[in-house]
């Protein structure tokens, strides 16, 4: 048997981004339910793209989330991951929270783009949640400095969920991609919903390193990951390593968690603490994430099911499985990738032709400025 060659950095930024959104895709049906009510609404485990929770009903079943989830349509995570690429296609080098204030808000309230779950052209803004919304009201409308924007927003995954680009641009760098990502998180979160954009970030920069295992790219979170996120991912990882399918993982998974989520065992009705600010907690998503990727041994398809069935906010949490897993370089299912472009109307791969010539461009303006760095040093030697 020939070996198979490692994944080229353009695969595995391709396979990342498509990942994410494919999983986000499969994701946003079922997303806040439990492994139990997926099962009983679709007589077993889901695996693959499925329709509506309720239906033909999908505009009035929850009227302040109108949405067509389901069916293959991405949701506000994947319209949030494409929206960061177009601004590094437009900086075309490493972003700060100014970057966010300069491009991304604009870019949400001013132009109008195809938007699935809506199925009509729509400004981002007018689709994405709450916690999203956040950025423009405080840096549009409130002029607040970009870097503290964050501060006072729900803590949830919320900017974690589209950090997947900034890993990417730091390929193989998880301190540089964790520091990036930081910066650019504080104009929209604050407390642990920033270190997990920050943590996230490093740990897709570590699933690009030549060699890179799920073992390697959780040992790289713990490395930058502070406070009640490493220690949630600490014990979710340890827990998972128990286990080789996810169906007997699920629970385990949710009892590791538990003691870090503050939004409580009933999803949709989140507890008086709920994503508030804290040094001891972490969102759910991240953790179960790198979970499930621990479950799957890498594999996309096992890591993305894993999520997916989980329930809750399974479509962040297999937006950021199915980046990490690409990232690793396992394929996404072609047919998957197919319905997902096809019924959201989105050209997944241009996304990541783009990503891919603005990593090259970015790692040889930081090869120009280590080098002068260096001269510099060695002239006061």
């Amino acid at each position: 048997m020939t070996p198979t060659a490692p994944a080229t950095l353009e695969e595995r930024i391709t396979r990342s981004l498509v990942g994410a959104a494919v999983g986000d895709a499969l994701g946003g049906p079922v997303e806040g339910y439990s492994p139990d009510q997926i099962a009983e609404r679709h007589g077993g485990r889901v695996h693959g793209i499925v329709g509506p929770w309720n239906g033909d009903a999908w505009r009035t079943a929850r009227p302040i989330a109108p949405y067509h989830k389901g069916d293959g349509h991405v949701t506000d995570d994947t319209l949030m991951t494409h929206a960061l690429v177009r601004v590094y296609a437009t900086v075309r080098d490493h972003l700060d929270a100014y970057a966010i204030a300069r491009h991304l808000v604009p870019d949400l309230m001013t132009t109008p783009r195809w938007i699935p779950e809506l199925e009509t052209e729509a400004l981002p803004l007018q689709r994405i949640f709450l916690a999203e919304k956040w950025l423009v009201t405080r840096i549009h409308y409130g002029h607040v400095d970009p870097r503290e924007a964050g501060t006072g927003n729900i803590v949830n995954c919320g900017a974690a969920m589209y950090m997947a680009p900034v890993g990417l641009v730091n390929t193989a760098n998880p301190a540089g991609a964790y520091a990036e990502a930081l910066d650019i998180a504080g104009a929209h979160q604050s407390s642990y919903g920033r270190e997990a954009a920050g943590v996230f970030a490093a740990g897709v920069a570590a699933a690009c390193t030549p060699g890179a295992t799920p073992d390697s790219v959780v040992e790289a979170c713990l490395t930058v990951a502070k406070d009640g996120t490493r220690a949630a991912i600490e014990t979710v990882c340890d827990a998972a390593s128990r286990y080789s399918d996810f169906e007997s993982a699920l629970r385990p998974l949710r009892e590791a968690v538990a003691p870090y989520d503050t939004v409580g065992p009933d999803y949709r009705a989140p507890s008086l603490g709920a994503r508030r600010p804290s040094r001891i907690h972490s969102i759910e998503e991240l953790p179960i994430a790198l979970g499930m990727l621990l479950v799957s041994r890498g594999d996309y398809r096992h890591a993305v099911l894993g999520s997916v069935n989980y329930g809750r906010d399974c479509d962040s949490i297999a937006t950021m499985s199915g980046a990490l897993a690409g990232a690793l370089g396992s394929e996404v299912p072609p047919d998957w990738a197919k319905t997902v472009a096809e019924s959201s109307r989105l050209d997944l791969l241009a996304p990541a032709t783009t990503l891919t010539e603005v990593t090259r461009e970015v790692f040889e303006r930081d090869v120009r400025r280590r080098r002068a760095h260096e001269t510099a040093y060695a002239g006061l030697s």
